[in-house]
């Protein structure tokens, strides 16, 4: 098994045409920092790149996949500097992604956490897999394509009932909701994502490449509408008293206190 290390992301190839990518540290929650994320795309896109791989597996650690955004970059951002500052650019990439791409998610996968399990194609969830987007309860919302891909996998009613309450569901519950595919042990989760890609890879790569493609091209809207409209919606909300009012409540510990302002 050769390794390539980086930053936050490390490289093995537990099995032919097979690589799996490990983001952040077992115990650590791995909050998705906006060089966090473009660390992920561009190790994805360098295998991508390379023919002999046909799978990719994403993981986290085992406390957390990822636990949500790095809510310090969001403290005193203005509407205009978050346009300017184009963090979405990198998650936009992910759409673009050709090849099979399986998430195999222990511990939270909560906020930006999920919205990276909703890009792959599969998820493989362990029993200690927690899910949700607790944005609301800092007067945001998802803002690189939660609402969309959520509302595609589970239905709009159970979207809302995960957007509106802001209150992460169990590996059982996601897996009754259709949010994710398989719930193993926790010591089996990447090893199973793993036996899932090494079927996958041993399949026609032009043919998995064009299901893939075709498959997402099955919805009503274009994924890319459905977020465009997401992202405007999600940098207005920066102009709001209860944004602020939320996250400076999460940095202090303490409920906040919305005002509908």
């Amino acid at each position: 098994m050769t390794e390539m290390l980086r930053e936050f992301t490390q490289v093995s190839r537990p099995a032919e045409s097979v690589a799996l990518l490990t983001f952040g540290t077992e115990n650590d929650l791995n909050p998705l920092s906006i060089g966090r994320v473009a660390e992920i795309v561009e190790v994805l896109f360098e295998l991508e790149r390379e023919d002999t791989v046909r799978a990719v597996v994403l993981t986290g650690g085992q406390r957390a996949f990822a636990a949500g955004a790095d809510i310090g970059e969001m403290v005193d951002v203005t509407v205009a500097e978050m346009k300017t500052r184009n963090q979405f650019r990198d998650w936009d990439r992910l759409r673009t992604f050709s090849k099979p791409l399986i998430a195999a998610v222990r511990g939270y996968a909560l906020g930006g956490g999920l919205e990276l399990a909703l890009s792959c194609d599969l998820v493989v969830a362990g029993e200690s897999a927690r899910f949700g987007f607790p944005e609301v309860n800092l007067g945001l919302m998802p803002g690189a394509g939660g609402t969309q891909r959520l509302a595609r996998k589970v239905g709009t009613s159970r979207a809302l009932e995960m957007l509106w309450l802001g209150k992460p569901v169990d590996s059982k519950r996601a897996l009754d909701m259709g949010l994710v595919e398989h719930v193993v042990a926790d010591e089996e989760t990447v090893h199973v994502a793993i036996e899932w890609a090494v079927h996958v890879a041993k399949q026609a790569p032009l043919s998995v490449r064009a299901i893939k493609e075709a498959v997402y091209q099955a919805t009503d809207v274009p994924l890319g509408v459905g977020m465009e409209a997401e992202r405007n919606l999600f940098y207005l909300l920066f102009a709001t008293d209860d944004k602020a009012e939320g996250v400076q409540a999460f940095l202090e510990k303490r409920p906040p206190r919305f005002e509908g302002r």
